[in-house]
């Protein structure tokens, strides 16, 4: 590997592990060593493919966080086989795939959410996840009927923005 590439993983080291760390932290259900293993086996990936290094940065964040989570889907589909075939009955209430792909998928929105700001963070979970009303939103934060649709106008763009740097298409 030309030494530019070298510098570019240690950029890309400096600039996205911890976030990285702490994104499959969260998929892999605060297993610290599986958390670790999959941002190795991520970063081993970027080094593979290093010409995504001279993305920018939001795209290779973006690119990161799709490669981890595929890794631990992979890992969690190989070890459904191996149970599948290896066990006769598969324990009722086991996840499915779906149920997986949504639980990962409800895990990258809330880390999305986590990054907006405390007032786009309020008018979302008060207008989306609480079901009120922008005047009663309003009335409930004392702030303008305007000034509630503008923020959530606002922390929805922020919303998707965030998603589809961490590789979510909406």
């Amino acid at each position: 590997m030309p030494d530019d590439a070298v510098v570019l993983m240690q950029h890309l080291h400096d600039e996205h592990a911890d976030a990285l760390w702490h994104f499959c932290l969260r998929l892999v259900g605060n297993d610290r060593v599986r958390a670790e293993d999959v941002v190795q086996e991520t970063l081993l990936r970027a080094w593979r493919h290093h010409e995504i290094l001279e993305s920018p940065p939001p795209a290779v964040r973006a690119w990161l966080y799709t490669v981890a989570r595929n890794i631990v889907t992979d890992e969690w589909r190989r070890r459904r086989v191996v149970t599948e075939t290896s066990v006769a009955d598969v324990p009722e209430g086991a996840p499915d795939e779906d149920a997986t792909d949504q639980l990962l998928l409800s895990w990258m929105v809330a880390e999305a959410i986590a990054g907006l700001s405390p007032d786009h963070r309020t008018v979302l979970l008060e207008c989306y996840y609480r079901g009120r009303p922008v005047a009663e939103v309003a009335r409930r934060l004392g702030i303008p009927e305007g000034t509630v649709k503008s923020r959530t106008h606002y922390a929805l763009r922020a919303l998707k923005l965030a998603l589809e740097e961490m590789g979510v298409s909406a």
